[in-house]
């Protein structure tokens, strides 16, 4: 896979607003004074017009901040809260008053109805020449739109680079959080979080309460909350979500926009992947929860936000060998049960069951494992199954059980008659063996009891003795599994006695080597 190196970005300049025009040097040398609608100056500058007409509203078409002498007004009250009243019908963001012969000091009459309306009126103590407040405002609004532009198509180049490069759906993610400097969430149409980057404790802070402030952010932008729409075709299917975006609305749009065209060429290219996003996210989480890189305690805000009932609830872990996820969800779907499928390795699928209290764990279990033989077409399908837990904090080590369950019902005999659901009781010398298959001392006795086979390049004579002890020490079943003829069976059973200076014959010697070899295969495993 190609490495596709961080961009380089720049923030924007702040949104000019009435308040930050203000503050700009050639309008400090006019003295500014706000005299109405002190609490409206926040409102986003769009452009600067000025006009002396006394019906200027009507050329207005929003978000202009108009610069006047009022030369035209003077005299005339009607006219003065007419032209208020006119700009505030126009949206105008505020109306700035150069005093000079027209109105030598703030007008009383403008002041109340820009009161009444909400409108910023400003007056100016000095002469000031219009035009150079107008080149200066209308220089930063050209500069910001470049640069929105710019930012625009640096997004774009950036994750398109990493949609070629092969990248995954959370390498994505990872660049869009970087840009907006907040976490970042996927979700579906039922407010699923499917996929979430940001800084970690942001997100779990996010995720703590969120089917909650999912459905009250909606689709609006309020407190930071910018939510667009994943879909194609006419289709929607996601939402992309920026929580908590510190700047200005229309740049976090913005990046939300090109994240969300990313995310959407990327499922497109990815559409024969095996893996849904779904499943994915099932993956994600139950990978952690083996792995247990991460307090448990710290995964619940993503298991709540996955779609997982957490509280209250029996969690039964599960590990089925040779089902794919999609597959065991189907299943879950059929019998009305909550719970998440993810591979854990290739091959491997864990199911995480949660269940309410006064459900019965063991005959739910029973009755899955049932309907996945009958989907699944294979009456030979397991599902090792960990105890249930009844506390979060618990989880982990149960499917870490599961697990150890599934390997060694994987290292039985193809002749061992499994139940549908095998727990750890099931498993007897095989699962205790696995579990020391690491201990040094084990590892020794397994090399030390087998040394004479396991020096020979031929691995037959193993095969026979793994066949002969599998089956009981039954000459007859290992010859015919091996076919050969009895005779030939005793002469290699001989070697192997010779070799290994062992009397097959004995129980407590045909265990020890039984043993041994049990290691031996889970330590090759």
């Amino acid at each position: 896979m190609t490495t596709v190196a961080p961009t380089t970005w720049q923030p924007l300049e702040p949104a000019l607003s009435v308040r930050r025009v203000l503050t700009l040097e050639r309008v400090l040398a006019g003295e500014p004074e706000v005299v109405a609608g002190a609490g409206q100056l926040d409102r986003p500058v769009r452009w600067v017009h000025v006009a002396e007409a006394a019906d200027v509203g009507v050329m207005l078409s929003g978000g202009e901040m108009v610069l006047t002498t009022g030369v035209l007004l003077a005299g005339d009250e009607a006219k003065q809260t007419e032209y208020i009243r006119s700009l505030h019908r126009a949206e105008a963001a505020a109306v700035v008053l150069g005093l000079g012969r027209a109105f030598p000091a703030p007008p009383e009459v403008m002041r109340r109805a820009a009161e009444r309306c909400g409108l910023p009126l400003v007056v100016l103590h000095r002469p000031f020449p219009f035009a150079e407040l107008t080149e200066e405002v209308q220089s930063r609004l050209v500069r910001r739109k470049f640069a929105a532009v710019s930012l625009s198509e640096t997004v774009r180049t950036a994750l398109t680079g990493l949609i070629t490069a092969g990248a995954p759906l959370q390498r994505l993610l990872d660049e869009v959080a970087r840009h907006s400097g907040c976490p970042v969430v996927v979700t579906n149409l039922a407010h699923r979080v499917l996929v979430t980057a940001g800084e970690r404790s942001a997100v779990d802070d996010v995720l703590r309460d969120w089917e909650r402030i999912a459905r009250q952010a909606g689709g609006s932008a309020g407190d930071g909350w910018i939510c667009t729409a994943l879909g194609g075709g006419g289709e929607r299917w996601g939402r992309l979500l920026l929580c908590g975006y510190r700047g200005e609305t229309a740049t976090g749009r913005l990046l939300a926009d090109r994240a969300a065209e990313a995310l959407v060429l990327h499922r497109m290219l990815s559409g024969g992947s095996a893996h849904t996003w779904e499943e994915q996210s099932a993956q994600c989480l139950l990978t952690d929860l083996v792995r247990g890189a991460v307090p448990a305690r710290q995964l619940l805000p993503r298991a709540r936000a996955a779609g997982l009932p957490v509280n209250r609830r029996t969690f039964v872990p599960l590990v089925v060998p040779g089902v794919d996820p999609a597959r065991l969800d189907r299943v879950l779907r059929v019998l009305g049960l909550s719970g998440l499928a993810g591979e854990l390795a290739p091959g491997v699928t864990a199911v995480l069951l949660s269940l309410a209290r006064d459900q019965y764990a063991e005959v739910l279990t029973a009755h899955f494992a049932s309907r996945l033989r009958t989907e699944s077409g294979a009456p030979g399908t397991v599902v090792a199954a960990a105890d249930p837990r009844a506390a979060w904090d618990d989880v982990p080590a149960g499917l870490r059980e599961a697990r150890h369950v599934a390997d060694a019902v994987a290292e039985s005999s193809a002749a061992l008659d499994l139940p549908a659901v095998v727990r750890l009781k099931d498993v007897h010398l095989r699962g205790l063996v696995r579990l020391l298959r690491d201990d040094p001392h084990v590892q020794a006795f397994a090399e030390r009891e087998l040394h004479g086979l396991l020096c020979d390049t031929e691995p037959e004579l193993l095969n026979v003795l793994r066949t002969y002890l599998a089956t009981g020490r039954n000459k007859s079943r290992t010859a015919q599994l091996h076919h050969v003829s009895r005779p030939a069976l005793y002469r290699r059973l001989e070697t192997i006695q010779a070799r290994l200076g062992v009397d097959l014959d004995d129980f407590e010697q045909a265990a020890s080597a039984h043993i041994a070899l049990l290691a031996h295969d889970a330590q090759q495993r």
